[in-house]
Order: C-alpha cells, then sequence, then structure tokens
C-alpha cells in the first residue's frame, strides 16, 4: 500500500490540477517540488494514522475514519506549504478537487485490497446471514471479518426502515429474501444478534427460519455481552428455551434474599446440575459464608474451582467451605452443621436418572429416602432455620422407583414438620430442566453431529421443561415463602412433545429429517419404545388442592400426609431389608409408604435379578441331582 501511494498519490493530484486548468499538466508529476511536496505532506501522516499497521482483511468502519482524517491532514499540510513558497502554477482552488480524489484513491485502494484478500480467504467458508442489523449485527460482522470461520453475506432485519441500507459493507434485506438468498448465494446459516429480544419473539424467528434448514446460532445474551464474560461474536447454538417460546419465570428479589443474604448456606449435591446452579446464583446473593457438601471428589472440585473464579472476576466476598461427605453419615454431617451454624439447606443430592435408579433399587432408596431424612435430622438436631428439599414431577403417581422415592422424601419431610417448630421443611417440585446431565437436547445434537440417527422413546411422549437458573430461582425462592411442610410447584406452561423437539433441533442444525416423505434426508428419528418404569407424560400435582402465593407463577399444593410414628416404623423396616438387600421387601415397603406408587412391571435391579437367578438355578439343579427312590414291591395285600 505505500507502494501504491507513492506512485499514485502524485497521479492523483496531476489529475485535479488538470480538472482546475481546463487542460492535461502532464509536466506537473515531473516537477520535484510538486512530487517531494505532495509526498512529505501525505506519507508522514498516513503513517502516523496507522494506514501501513493495518492488516487489510481486518479494516472496518474505523479505517473509513483513518482514511479521511489522514487525506484532509495532508491537503492542509499542503495549503500550508504552498501559502509559505507558492507555485504560480499550483492554484489553491485546485486542492478542494484533489482532495475529493484523495479520498476516493486511498479508501478506494484500500477496499479493493481487502475485497480481493476476503474473497481469497473466504474460499471455503460457509457462506452466512445475520439476523439483526443493530449495533450486535454490526460488531458480530466485524467480529466475523477478523475471525474469518463465517463469510457474511448480507443482513436480515424486521425494522422496514433499515431495508436496502448498507451496514459494514453489507445490505439488509427483509426476512422474505432469506429463502433467495438461500438459493442464489449459497447461505448456509443463519446467526441471530438479537442478544436482548424477548425469548417469545426469538422462538418466532426461529420458528420462520426452520422450513429452511439451516443452522442457526446465536450470539450470548446481553447480560453476558454486558458483564464481559462473553463477546458478540462467541457464537453459541440456539438455547433450548427458545425452541419452548417460553419467557423465564421472574424473579422476586426480596424472596431471593431471605434465607440467603447475610447467612451461613449449604448446598448439598453441589456439584450437580441443580446443584450447581444453586451455588452460583447464592454466591450472588451474598451469603457470609456458602458450604459445598458433594460425594463426587471431581464434582466438587469442578464447581469449587468455578465458584472461586467467580468470586475473583465479580469481587465478591464470600466464604466459600468445600466438603466431601455423604448425607447418610448423620453423625459427620451433623458436626459439619453445628460447627460452621448453617442457617439454610438446599438438598439436592439425590439419584435422579430413572433407569439407574429402578435398576439400583436399594443405593436409590438408601440415598433418595434415608438421604433425606438423616439430612433432615441433623438439621433438626442442628436448629437449622430452613430445610429445601429439590423433588421432582416424578413423584406424582410414580411408576418408577426414582419417583416413588422422591415421594416418599416429602413425605418425610412433611412427618418431621410435625415433630418440631423450629426448623422450616419444605419443598419444591418442578419438570424435567434443559441442559442438565441426561437432557434430552444437549443428547439428540451429539446424535445429529454423528450423523443420526437420533433416538426418541415414543412418538407420543411429552414432558414439561424448564431452564436450569429457573429451577434454581424457584428453589431459592420457595425457601423464603415456606412456613413449614409446604409443597411449592411451578406454573410450566405447555408440555413438549419430544418428537417435535428432536426434529427442530435436526433442522436447526442445518439438517433435513429423514422419514417416509424425505427419504433422502439426512437424520432419521428411530422410536426404541418406552423405557421400563417410564411415562408417556409426567404430572406436577396429586389432585387438584392447590392456591397462589406470593410469586405470581409459584403454586402451594396441599397433599396427603402420614403420622410421623407410621413414617418412623416404616424406616425402621425399610432399613432392615436395605440391610438385607431384600428388593422385594424394600418394594413392597415402598407401595405400601406411596398410596400413589404403581410399579410398572417386576423389578430391575441388576444384583436382586441375578441372584434370584441363581437361587432358581441352585434349586432346579437341586431337584435335578437328588435320586429317585424306587418304589417297594408290593405284596398280595399291597403292603
Amino acid at each position: 500500500m505505500l507502494t501504491v501511494d507513492v506512485i499514485g498519490i502524485p497521479l492523483v493530484f496531476c489529475f485535479a490540477l488538470s480538472l482546475r486548468l481546463g487542460t492535461l499538466r502532464p509536466d506537473a508529476i515531473g516537477n520535484e517540488w510538486i512530487s517531494a511536496t505532495l509526498l512529505w505532506t501525505t506519507i508522514p501522516v498516513f503513517l502516523r494514522m496507522g494506514l501501513y499497521q493495518a492488516a487489510l482483511r481486518y479494516l472496518g468502519h474505523r479505517a473509513v475514519l483513518a482514511v479521511f482524517t489522514g487525506v484532509t491532514a495532508s491537503v492542509a499540510l499542503l495549503a500550508v506549504s504552498l501559502l509559505i513558497w507558492p507555485q504560480p502554477s499550483i492554484p489553491l482552488s485546485a486542492l478542494p478537487i484533489y482532495w475529493a480524489f484523495a479520498l476516493l484513491y486511498v479508501g478506494g485502494t484500500r477496499y479493493v485490497a481487502r475485497s480481493v484478500l476476503n474473497y481469497r480467504f473466504y474460499t471455503g467458508v460457509p457462506r452466512v446471514v445475520i439476523y439483526g442489523a443493530g449495533e450486535a449485527g454490526e460488531m458480530l460482522a466485524t467480529g466475523l471479518s477478523q475471525g474469518g470461520s463465517y463469510q457474511p453475506v448480507g443482513f436480515i432485519d424486521d425494522n422496514v426502515a433499515l431495508h436496502g441500507n448498507i451496514v459494514h459493507g453489507l445490505e439488509v434485506f427483509p426476512r422474505s429474501a432469506l429463502p433467495k438468498m438461500v438459493s442464489n448465494e449459497g447461505v448456509q446459516a443463519v446467526l441471530l444478534a438479537l442478544p436482548s429480544l424477548s425469548r417469545r419473539r426469538r422462538q418466532e424467528i426461529i420458528k420462520s427460519i426452520e422450513p429452511l434448514c439451516l443452522m442457526v446460532q446465536t450470539v450470548p445474551d446481553h447480560s453476558d455481552i454486558l458483564s464481559g464474560t462473553a463477546r458478540v461474536e462467541d457464537l453459541r447454538d440456539v438455547d433450548p428455551v427458545d425452541l419452548l417460546g417460553r419467557d423465564p419465570v421472574p424473579p422476586d428479589a426480596r424472596l431471593l434474599d431471605a434465607c440467603i443474604r447475610g447467612k451461613v448456606v449449604m448446598v448439598t449435591g453441589a456439584g450437580g446440575s441443580i446443584g450447581a446452579e444453586l451455588c452460583r446464583q447464592i454466591l450472588r446473593l451474598q451469603p457470609v459464608q456458602l458450604l459445598l457438601f458433594e460425594i463426587s471428589e471431581v464434582a466438587l472440585y469442578n464447581i469449587e474451582r468455578e465458584l472461586r473464579s467467580l468470586l475473583a472476576l465479580e469481587s465478591l466476598t464470600v466464604d466459600l467451605v468445600a466438603l466431601l461427605g455423604d448425607v447418610n453419615h448423620r453423625q459427620r454431617f451433623t458436626e459439619v452443621l453445628q460447627l460452621y451454624s448453617v442457617q439454610s439447606i438446599y438438598h439436592a443430592a439425590a439419584y435422579k436418572h430413572v433407569p439407574i435408579v429402578e435398576q439400583n433399587v436399594i443405593e436409590g432408596i438408601n440415598n433418595n429416602v434415608f438421604g433425606t431424612w438423616n439430612a433432615a435430622e441433623a438439621a433438626l438436631d442442628s436448629r437449622v432455620e430452613t430445610f429445601v428439599l429439590v423433588s421432582t414431577d416424578k413423584a406424582v403417581n410414580p411408576i418408577n422407583v426414582m419417583g416413588a422415592t422422591k415421594r416418599f422424601a416429602e413425605l418425610v419431610l412433611q412427618g418431621l414438620q410435625t415433630r418440631t417448630g423450629q426448623t422450616r421443611f419444605c419443598m419444591v417440585r418442578f419438570g424435567n430442566v434443559l441442559g442438565s446431565s441426561g437432557s434430552v437436547v444437549p443428547l439428540f445434537r451429539e446424535q445429529i453431529a454423528r450423523g443420526g440417527p437420533v433416538t426418541v422413546t415414543h412418538p407420543e411422549v411429552i414432558r414439561y421443561f424448564m431452564t436450569i437458573p429457573e429451577a434454581a430461582q424457584l428453589v431459592l425462592q420457595a425457601g423464603s415463602m415456606g412456613q413449614g411442610g409446604d409443597l411449592f410447584v411451578l406454573d410450566m406452561g405447555k408440555p413438549v412433545r419430544i418428537a417435535d423437539l428432536a426434529k427442530r433441533i435436526i433442522g436447526l442444525m442445518g439438517m433435513t429429517l429423514r422419514d417416509d416423505d424425505n427419504p433422502d434426508g439426512d437424520i432419521e428419528i428411530v422410536y426404541t419404545g418406552l423405557r421400563p418404569a417410564e411415562k408417556l407424560f409426567e404430572e406436577l400435582l396429586i389432585g387438584t388442592n392447590v392456591s397462589g402465593t406470593e410469586h405470581s407463577m409459584i403454586l402451594r399444593a396441599t397433599e396427603h400426609s402420614l403420622p410421623w410414628n407410621q413414617l418412623q416404623q416404616v424406616l425402621d423396616e425399610m432399613s432392615l431389608a436395605l440391610g438385607r438387600f431384600d428388593c422385594a421387601r424394600a418394594r413392597q415397603l415402598l407401595i405400601q409408604t406411596v398410596a400413589e406408587y404403581r410399579p410398572s412391571g417386576d423389578i430391575q435391579d441388576l444384583v436382586w435379578s441375578r441372584k434370584t437367578a441363581g437361587e432358581l438355578a441352585s434349586v432346579t439343579t437341586l431337584q435335578a441331582r437328588r435320586p429317585r427312590v424306587a418304589a417297594p414291591p408290593q405284596g398280595p395285600l399291597g403292603h
């Protein structure tokens, strides 16, 4: 570019002078004073403005300002030189013409060079459209021009006033032009630059794009961009919540603070999906101390490291304590609560995967029922103020061990509440959380990335969904509203058909569905059949006895409970059954205690099945090996 300017600037001046005088002046090029003065007043200024340091491929709107400033400053210096050393053959009136042509030349040469370099650089790079021509869209276009992972070919925007405008060198089109851009421009993906748009509006946009089978990605949330934790160009897959079209339930700051700010708080199961999110939100609410209680060393290490980074990033002054432990070790758990004077406990420690718990009945009962009971008794002994249990919609009319154990745990807390008035026990029940371990959305994406097929258990299976942050906020707010023995549920809106969700994710990853109507599609959906003890649909309530609360989207449910003396007797019998590894007796006690529990089949416990199969084989073998005794000969009288 320096060579181009040294050669071209005198030619541009010669052309401007010829226009001013109305005659060609080739002699001006050979004038040593003109050439020296032009280069002396131009090149140092351009160097100062950084026009020779910038990488041409990354030139953006700032380069336009630099070109304008540099050319203007160089013309001003040239004017000063002509005033000091007048040249009869060069009228000052030629300078405005030179200024205009110099702007066109300097800016144009760089634009052409950038276009050529970008064309070569973007060969084979996916061509994309940016949806949203606002500030975020312009920043994304700038970031993409520097990164080179995508080649933006235009903007899409719903604002009619912007249609036809040029933003960052790209034209703004209406949404209706997108199909034509796909066919004519080879667009392969849509990048949503709408960080502050409501989820409902974003879901409408995504739905309109789905028929085109384009990959859809989005910029981070507005809050992440403002906080500095993410950049606009850090593109992400579409948030699963955007597929549901449900705006988040707004939290009540007063309810969030009540059991946390200025208190000592513990989260059990702190390394799990819900437990970790509880910890993140609790940390920002400024407790005096936050205890992370976790049985998995790896999970505890990961969440502690993340939270310490968060403490440093947001300059928080919370004392963080990471403790390895098992809630079933009541004496150890009680000692921790008393030594640290814990005031609020959020009990998220549980086994939650339906098939796994179904195949490990003894451990499922031990962790979900006895773990909750031991933690609650320790809380009573330590005079903890609030104990909140994280429950599940699978506790309603359960047909599997996991749901039955969570309902049993709810009954235990309701029973314990009748023994005390100093510790408030409450339960929070909600549906599936998006993004947790075992969640369908990451599983579907993984299957699609491998080329399919996507596996769905049944064409009609439906589920309620919410985000992990929403679930954590609900748990925290419920702890503040609990009066003792309360059961809270969230108004979760409409359930979602899993097969429809799978089809949408296939489309948003730029693939087509392979089925009878489209045998040449990319990804097939395979229905594998309901897993053992899996429901077609989930419920949130037992009965219809519900009432409102201080929060418009949180309901208080009134359901039947059992007296503590009856529960105590069942727990003692259950403890004996677990000690004998007697799955049959343990399940019988579950059925006896949880009135709604209706097992969907035989016991699936892997150890129990092998054990009973071995016992049956032993009996069969013994009978087969038993020697036959011949009948004694009979006399005439039959003796």
